[in-house]
């Protein structure tokens, strides 16, 4: 009996201890604050966050940009206020912009766009432009598949530097060369003549129809070697092992090139000639003075002449109108080259 009343005594204490130990605690979580449910951050811009961590890493880089930058700031960004010349009455030592300024409207446009030749020009100025890339833009492309086909090392650099070096070669060098050869009394003239051909000989650059030509064959000869590099570069980065299974899969040379070399670099020529249809119509007037004759004048007179000949004219505002609407049309051309690329190719600059 005294056994079960020492274990009764031992439960009765063990539940009071148990009491004060839950009192214990129901005082304890009293005094504690509530714990308020965690608040998700607010999101925030994943691509910001992305472009961020990207600066971190690698944000010393845009140091190496800063000089192009700064060029291209100050030498084609700053001087862009002069195209307002083109909507003024100028003269040299005006101001363009200030009390004095004469402004004109749409004048000088309109004076452009009425001149009888502004059709002649436009034509010569599209067919050279558009002419030169059908011809020019595909030749280095084609230059580089075949040396990078090459396999002795030796004719490889040799081709190489045989192509690169007449770009080298001054414009004015060029045209010299051009006119020993194909004009009156070069090379091609006294050619005819001793074999029977006319007294005068071909003189070619007296001839409207050669002019085009001369023009686009001469400046592709001078500078499809150059063009080559940025295709050969590209195509030092195709890997060896794409070669080798097409290899296993019995495909040829000229079968490789078109099926691993091209679409290689793809998108380097995609891009390219984004480029190159943007400066479509600029066609330089040095090249075309040096080569221009009182024969020629017919398909040797374009845009970029018509607005040299205004500024040594002193027709400042004209020859700026004229200027900005060659430009506006290498813009539009531009942008459509650009979205055709994105929709066809998905491929772009922007």
């Amino acid at each position: 009996m005294e056994n079960i009343k020492t274990v009764q005594a031992d439960g009765a204490a063990l539940s009071e201890n148990e009491a004060l130990i839950e009192q214990a605690y129901e005082a304890m979580a009293e005094g504690k604050p509530e714990k308020q449910p965690k608040q998700k951050p607010a999101a925030s811009n994943p691509k910001w966050e992305k472009w961020k961590q990207n600066f971190k890493r690698r944000g010393w880089i845009l140091v190496f940009i800063l000089p192009a930058l700064i060029y291209v700031l100050i030498f084609c960004y700053g001087p862009m206020y002069g195209i307002l010349v083109a909507f003024q009455d100028y003269m040299p030592g005006d101001n363009i912009i200030g009390s004095g300024t004469n402004w004109i409207g749409l004048d000088n446009f309109k004076t452009f766009f009425s001149d009888p030749n502004f059709g002649n020009y436009f034509l010569n100025t599209f067919l050279l432009c558009i002419l030169g890339f059908l011809v020019g833009f595909p030749l280095p492309i084609i230059v580089a598949l075949l040396l990078n086909s090459l396999k002795p090392k030796k004719i490889k650099k040799g081709l190489q530097i045989l192509y690169y070096a007449p770009h080298f070669i001054s414009l004015v060098v060029l045209v010299g060369m051009l006119k020993l050869i194909f004009g009156s009394d070069g090379l091609l003239d006294q050619l005819s003549v001793k074999f029977g051909g006319d007294v005068n000989g071909l003189q070619l650059f007296l001839k409207p129809e050669a002019f085009r030509p001369l023009f686009i064959f001469s400046g592709n000869w001078q500078d499809f070697g150059w063009s080559a590099i940025i295709y050969l570069a590209a195509l030092s980065g195709v890997d060896p092992a794409l070669h080798e299974a097409a290899k296993v899969d019995g495909a040829s040379r000229f079968r490789r090139i078109f099926s691993v070399d091209l679409p290689a670099i793809l998108p380097t020529v995609i891009m390219l000639m984004i480029l190159s249809i943007g400066n479509l119509m600029s066609c330089g007037y040095e090249k075309v003075l040096l080569m221009q004759t009182g024969g020629n004048l017919e398909t040797s007179e374009i845009l970029s002449t018509y607005v040299y000949g205004g500024l040594m004219s002193g027709q400042y505002g004209l020859s700026t109108a004229s200027g900005l609407f060659n430009s506006v049309i290498n813009v539009v051309l531009l942008v459509i080259a650009n979205f055709t690329s994105k929709k066809l190719a998905n491929q772009s600059m922007w």
